[in-house]
């Protein structure tokens, strides 16, 4: 359990240093949101660029089974590289984004 309370906060303190060194264009926010509970966490772009509506996240993050799973990176950002860094290691790190098929050829967790 120790491990999941090290994961939920590495995955917010590195979520929400990301955002604060992320730039947006117009009228655009940069959210985090964490669902504790349910271990969700995302960084999501919303607001209004150039009279277009802009809506999404840009970095999704789940904690599943005990393993940390990069479900979207919409970034230069090194998600999982840096996860690595603060401690997560890499056999509990899951590229989520990749099809199941293929993640036995990554350097991370299957599943």
């Amino acid at each position: 359990m120790a491990d999941l309370e090290n994961y939920r906060t590495w995955i917010q303190q590195l979520l929400s240093e990301y955002a604060k060194r992320r730039s947006t264009k117009g009228e655009v926010e940069i959210q985090t949101i964490f669902d504790v509970e349910r271990d969700h966490y995302q960084l999501m772009y919303i607001g209004w660029e150039n009279k277009q509506r802009v809506l999404g996240p840009v970095i999704h993050i789940d904690i599943k089974e005990g393993k940390v799973w990069i479900q979207w990176n919409g970034t230069e950002e090194q998600v999982a590289d840096d996860l690595m860094e603060l401690g997560v290691p890499r056999e509990d790190i899951v590229l989520g984004f990749h099809p199941p098929h293929l993640r036995k050829f990554t350097e991370f967790a299957v599943s």
